[in-house]
């Protein structure tokens, strides 16, 4: 093989420094202290700057189009946003909104912990239930729930092809709102359960087993030991959960339950106003999902206690996520969603 020819680097003259731009010589050997001196050159990444720079520009576009286009009517929006029947469906929506989390969340950590016995049947029933509700949806049920008059009169509760104790008809049992009520409540029950099993089974089996050894009873161990170890797998989902269960709380206004976005239908259905008013249900939403946020935050820093996230403020997390409020430390994004 022929062996490439090399131009000849002129030696610098004995007891002088090398030239500029010479290449170190062959047997030439960094320190630490050189290393360590060197100017760091940060390393060239055109193709993100471009990306940015390109969403830089549509997000200036999108600003503007806020600001200059006079069919958001922003005048009229300021005049809706604290209406009467506006602030009652707002309250209906918090409502609602409670009242599915926390009967759902029962629901979940009751099935969670039949997913988790020993009990075959247990296990079975529970496991069905959550392939059954996560596979039809929430719009399907509630509309089920809504109209459950036409496929059962009256609900009975006795024995099996037996006697019946209690009989109830359905014609004016479930109105909308139950209807909303029930059929959420279970949609969130069937996700909060598997919430809850992942965040139980993400503690390590040892530990358990440690506390036993050490004469633990089975309740103490759950609050001490394995519940505060699997809150912190737990509270980023439910956090999400919660967030778009307020918004999925719109598609009750098909049945007509006068929440947030159906309050806002009633007016522009009479007014015409449609976009004004659409824009006051759409900045409600950004408002209560960014207080939302906020407490998602704290209570994932409270159940982080004794993590790599401890400690850090709402503030920074903020710069991090947002660097054009300054700069901060990268290990610092997300944690605010």
């Amino acid at each position: 093989m022929k062996q490439q020819e090399t131009s000849p680097v002129p030696a610098a003259p004995q007891g002088q420094p090398p030239p500029e731009g010479a290449p170190p010589p062959l047997d030439h050997q960094a320190t630490d202290e050189a290393l360590l001196a060197a100017r760091l050159v940060p390393l060239r990444r055109p193709g993100r700057w471009a990306s940015a720079a390109v969403l830089l520009v549509l997000f200036a576009m999108f600003v503007n189009t806020l600001v200059t286009n006079p069919r958001f009517q922003w005048g009229t929006v300021g005049d809706y946003f604290l209406r009467g029947s506006i602030i009652h469906g707002l309250e209906l929506t918090l409502w609602l909104t409670g009242a599915v989390m926390a009967t759902g969340y029962l629901l979940g950590i009751g099935i969670a912990a039949m997913r988790l016995s020993g009990n075959h049947i247990l296990r079975g029933l529970s496991f069905g239930y959550v392939w059954l509700v996560r596979s039809v949806p929430p719009l399907v049920q509630l509309l089920f729930w809504y109209e459950l008059a036409s496929l059962y009169p009256q609900v009975s509760l006795g024995i099996p092809f037996g006697h019946e104790f209690v009989t109830v008809k359905t014609a004016h049992l479930f109105s909308g709102i139950l209807a909303a009520y029930v059929g959420l409540s279970l949609d969130v029950a069937a996700f909060s359960a598997e919430i809850v099993r992942g965040g139980l089974l993400s503690v390590d089996r040892g530990q358990t087993e440690a506390a036993q050894a050490l004469g633990l009873g089975g309740g103490r161990i759950f609050r001490r030991i394995v519940l505060p170890q699997a809150m912190p797998a737990v509270i980023p989902a439910s956090g999400n959960l919660l967030i778009g269960m307020l918004k999925a709380t719109s598609i009750v206004s098909v049945i007509a339950v006068q929440d947030l976005l159906y309050s806002t239908q009633l007016i522009y259905n009479e007014n015409f106003l449609i976009m004004p008013l659409l824009m006051v249900a759409t900045l409600w939403y950004v408002i209560l999902t960014t207080l939302l946020s906020v407490g998602q935050y704290y209570v994932e820093r409270y159940y982080g206690r004794g993590g790599d996230r401890t400690g850090r403020g709402l503030w920074q997390v903020a710069r991090a996520n947002l660097p054009l409020f300054g700069t901060a430390d990268t290990k610092h994004l997300a944690g605010l969603s």
